[in-house]
């Protein structure tokens, strides 16, 4: 059972519901997590101003399904990986694709140094060790994208763990967190 309650469309205020319908409008939905956000507007505000900023960076829309897949396998989050996984098919990914950046890995030297190198900063909360960065560089992750996919882990790290707390029921095809 949720601990923490979506807000409905009649329960919010003008301004949420006005930001509630522009999520539906896009999405065709409002995803039980925006609507566990609109408890607090600013962090649902901001959660959408940040990953509308981070679409428009260097990372293809494939890459950033890689990373909130991995970072999703390792927190744990069930609603993020049955998020992700129909969201990631979306963008492009084969069923295998999504199977390994769960596991870990990637297609293709860059997207797995993406992969690792999200996983490390989760796991290792953010302490990388020079060897780390030389990896990701050496699979051509300058330090611009070494930025991005930190940027891209907190945003992921943000819905994992609102997610924990709130106890989010998950309304897109269900995935076992287990592989």
């Amino acid at each position: 059972m949720t601990r923490i309650a979506p807000v409905s469309l009649a329960q919010a205020d003008a301004t949420t519901q006005a930001t509630l319908n522009g999520v539906k409008a896009k999405l065709g939905m409002v995803p039980n997590l925006f609507a566990t956000f609109a408890q607090a507007p600013a962090a649902l505000n901001g959660y959408l101003a940040f990953s509308d900023a981070l679409s428009k960076g260097r990372l293809s829309a494939a890459q950033r399904e890689l990373i909130a897949l991995a970072v999703g396998q390792t927190n744990a989050c069930q609603y993020c990986l049955s998020a992700h996984t129909l969201i990631g098919k979306g963008a492009g990914l084969s069923e295998a694709a999504i199977r390994a950046a769960r596991s870990g890995t990637a297609e293709g030297e860059q997207d797995k140094a993406l992969v690792e190198l999200a996983i490390k900063i989760v796991r290792q909360r953010g302490v990388l060790a020079d060897s780390d960065l030389a990896d990701a560089a050496a699979a051509g992750v300058d330090h611009g994208l070494v930025i991005e996919v930190t940027a891209n882990v907190a945003l992921n790290v943000l819905t994992n763990y609102t997610n924990h707390i709130a106890d989010t029921d998950v309304d897109f095809p269900a995935v076992p967190v287990a592989l």
